[in-house]
């Protein structure tokens, strides 16, 4: 199997970990973490793993020149992008964050031709705005307006324009250095920016950590492993073998992974459903985004793959 098909993998494994996460994390917030608490957490415990694995299986040093392009990264793809992720979940329906984050490929399209003046092609072209127009049908007919916020989702486009300036900052140092390495100092200084938040620790001093059920405790446990830890680690050995813009297409992904994920751990009682029923017209549109999905990764894929 070649590093490319792997790589290609671990980014839809990823999406199927956020997709997951979009209705497993609702119910922790706000009955018992605030999201500031949620977020030192999920910092806290993925940064600690994170230096734990590179200690054991990595032994590469970070030139000191390289260490602001890594502060960037780790403000804009864990302390905002997590910041805002939250608290506009805490906010707005699952759904709606899934749908909103689909702009994060166009944004990352964008930020890609004016940083690392990567061409915007036809094909690539042609395959977002198929991509979009799935997402934005899908919106239509997707949520039950069960929670929705203005505010919330404001704050989740924000969230979805920082990964995207992420995706793009990270890129280079993925030519220099092994994804443990950076991503482990990306959250070292993403924590960083986390404890100086204002609101954490006032609120983490409040919380009462006794009254979290353990089924709450197994949530936040998946949220700190797999979708902080495995997540991060599997997106920048992703963006080491495809580009930036390819890796965010399978942000078309998120909405319909989390409308299976909403209905399947609701029928399991793990979860409020916040969809509905799927009905041939959603999955008309789902195909729609697979569709985009395909056509723009496949020929980075293709070319990709001859290189190795």
């Amino acid at each position: 199997m070649s590093k490319v098909l792997k790589a290609h993998i671990a980014l839809f494994s990823v999406n199927a970990l956020y997709g997951a996460n979009h209705v497993i994390a609702k119910g922790v917030m706000p009955d018992y973490l605030t999201p500031s608490v949620f977020i030192f957490l999920r910092a806290s415990g993925a940064t600690l793993l994170f230096w734990i694995f590179k200690i054991i299986f990595v032994r590469e040093k970070v030139q000191r020149k390289d260490l602001f392009l890594m502060a960037l990264c780790g403000l804009f793809g864990v302390a905002m992008n997590q910041l805002f992720f939250f608290h506009g979940l805490s906010l707005t329906s699952p759904v709606n964050t899934g749908i909103i984050m689909t702009i994060n490929p166009i944004l990352v399209v964008v930020l890609s031709f004016f940083i690392l003046k990567e061409a915007i092609t036809l094909r690539r072209s042609v395959g977002i705005l198929i991509g979009a127009t799935g997402a934005v049908l899908l919106t239509l007919t997707a949520g039950t307006g069960i929670g929705d916020s203005s505010l919330g989702d404001l704050f989740i486009f924000i969230n979805a324009a920082s990964y995207a300036l992420y995706l793009v900052l990270v890129k280079p140092l993925m030519g220099k250095y092994k994804p443990l390495t950076v991503i482990t100092y990306v959250f070292s200084f993403g924590f960083i920016f986390v404890m100086l938040y204002p609101p954490t620790f006032m609120e983490l001093s409040i919380t009462n950590f006794s009254r979290i059920p353990m089924s709450m405790v197994f949530v936040i446990i998946y949220v700190v492993v797999g979708v902080t830890f495995l997540a991060y680690l599997l997106t920048v050995f992703g963006l080491k073998h495809v580009s930036p813009s390819a890796t965010s297409a399978y942000i078309y992904l998120q909405p319909v992974l989390v409308m299976l994920f909403a209905v399947g751990l609701s029928a399991l009682g793990m979860a409020e459903d916040y969809t509905g029923t799927i009905t041939g017209e959603k999955i008309m549109y789902m195909i729609l985004i697979f569709i985009g999905v395909y056509i723009t990764s496949s020929k980075s894929f293709k070319k990709e793959s001859l290189s190795q």
